[in-house]
């Protein structure tokens, strides 16, 4: 007997070029083939995803249809893509997943179009949904963890989902992405770099972090065995010859790491992660020795702020000094260290974004292979911030200090000003005076230092963005660099913001 069929969909959200694994759509099928027979559609690599997603439907009935939805750019996708579907499918479940539904609930479950909302990961929760799908009683949605749903008028948000311990292999459902080989792409890590995700979350709760509200401080790691099968088939059966990984924190607990780093160093591929500079820090010399016989090139880390008091408010556990610290350690140990900060906070935009911005010229000056990544400090929604943390957080306001109302729709969310701010490029309290300083300094920046990752680029045009932006950068006159966007314009350099690794 065939098993019950359900669609999965990963709406666009980059360009084909930059397309990864759908990874969570991965999980999902991963959680669902026991029961169920899924179908993936990938709107980073299948552009006419309208027409796929007609297609599919057309060839006969589903149990439901799952959308992993980020916020920002992946909202208008979705909505197109699920207002389709119902028009197709009226009597086909629509759920939602990702951190867009996690992050607000109640506001997509505002959508006529969508009928279900899964807060944090989904594997589980999805299949106990399907399972009681068709059985209206309200007790028995309400056991569902994770599930927002409807009862009538009124919207109803069960309690929070436990997320497991222990992370499975995916590798069984690539040949449901077509030629998983189309997912390998060019970076500074290799020919033919493979995106992965050994660990899940993060026991960190920063308030400002998705991660922290998808996952509530727990994290799921594999185990050796699983990270060993799963390089050996990106290696050997796919070609990769570097890896980029997805973890939100790959470097915590040395004594969890250390199985893994063995594993990695079997197989020295060149790797990019994310980290925490107090995690380096305090790794032994016996680890760091296995960092470099894995071939770690990059890691990703959230410096945030020079500002000790601001850092405890976010509840990020980290200090500016080892920020510095960290920066001098990755260019003893050959490892680039990426460091992102947010400017702009609520409390003194104006006076927190030129402080870092000196932050950012003494991180330069302890290593000047250091990338730096600007984003705009944007909290999150009330309602995402656990409850547990939500005496830390003050009211948000804008400039005018009025209260900050979030969209309550989808709809809302694609507004050009929210897309902005869940890509934290722009902000309610911002001025367009501090907005245009944070830009030019980011101009000149990225001119003064060409990212590594734009591998695209040649040697002549980053001698003729650093030669260009040398002065402003040494007189800090970040202002109007109309030269430098000029020179932007017709040289084509890579953003890593929104490009990179």
């Amino acid at each position: 007997m065939r098993k019950p069929r359900v669609l999965l969909i990963n709406p666009t959200i980059v360009s084909r070029r930059h397309a990864r694994f759908p990874l969570s759509l991965l999980a999902l099928a991963n959680g669902l083939e026991r029961s169920y027979e899924s179908v993936v559609i990938d709107g980073n690599v299948e552009r006419e995803t309208r027409t796929a997603v007609q297609r599919a439907l057309a060839t006969g009935p589903f149990a439901a249809i799952g959308m992993s939805v980020m916020g920002g750019p992946q909202i208008e996708p979705a909505i197109e893509l699920s207002r389709a579907a119902r028009a197709i499918c009226p009597a086909t479940p629509i759920v939602w997943g990702g951190y867009f539904p996690t992050l607000n609930a109640a506001a997509a479950m505002n959508a006529s179009y969508v009928d279900y909302a899964i807060r944090g990961p989904g594997e589980e929760t999805f299949v106990e949904l399907l399972e009681r799908l068709g059985d209206s009683r309200a007790e028995s949605l309400g056991a569902v963890p994770g599930l927002s749903w409807r009862s009538g008028d009124e919207i109803v948000h069960n309690a929070d989902r436990k997320i497991a311990r222990s992370r499975p292999s995916l590798i069984a459902n690539y040949p449901k992405l077509g030629d998983p080989r189309a997912y390998l792409t060019k970076t500074v890590l290799g020919r033919r770099t493979a995106a992965h995700q050994a660990a899940l979350g993060c026991r960190f709760r920063c308030t400002f972090c998705g991660v922290a509200a998808m996952f509530g401080g727990a994290t799921a790691l594999p185990s050796a065995q699983v990270l060993e099968h799963d390089l050996h088939y990106l290696k050997h059966e796919l070609g990769a010859d570097s890896v980029q990984f997805y973890d939100h924190n790959f470097f915590d607990r040395e004594m969890d790491m250390v199985p893994l780093l063995e594993v990695m160093a079997k197989f020295a591929l060149p790797w990019w992660c994310y980290a925490r500079s107090d995690a380096l820090l305090d790794l032994s010399s016996k680890s760091w020795s296995l960092v470099r016989q894995s071939r770690l090139r990059m890691a990703y880390i959230g410096a945030e702020s020079p500002n000790d008091q601001l850092l405890r408010e976010i509840r990020k556990g980290t200090k500016a000094e080892q920020t510095l610290e960290v920066a001098k350690l990755c260019r003893r140990h050959g490892v680039i260290p990426e460091l992102s900060f947010m400017v702009a906070p609520p409390e003194d935009p104006v006076g927190e974004t030129e402080r870092t911005f000196e932050f950012i010229r003494q991180v330069k000056r302890v290593n000047p292979e250091a990338e730096i990544i600007v984003y705009i400090y944007t909290p999150l929604p009330p309602e995402s911030v656990p409850a547990s943390a939500r005496r830390h957080v003050d009211p948000i306001r804008d400039a005018d200090g009025n209260p900050v109302m979030f969209p309550k729709t989808p709809e809302e969310w694609t507004q050009r000003h929210w897309v902005d701010y869940a890509c934290h490029a722009n902000a309610p309290w911002v001025s367009e005076k501090l907005l245009r300083r944070i830009r030019d300094f980011v101009t000149v920046m990225r001119c003064r230092f060409p990212t590594v990752q734009d591998v695209h680029s040649t040697p002549w045009k980053r001698t003729v963005l650093r030669t260009a932006a040398s002065w402003r950068y040494l007189a800090r006159r970040y202002d109007r660099p109309w030269e430098l966007k000029l020179a932007q314009r017709l040289l084509r350099p890579a953003d890593p913001r929104a490009t990179g690794l």
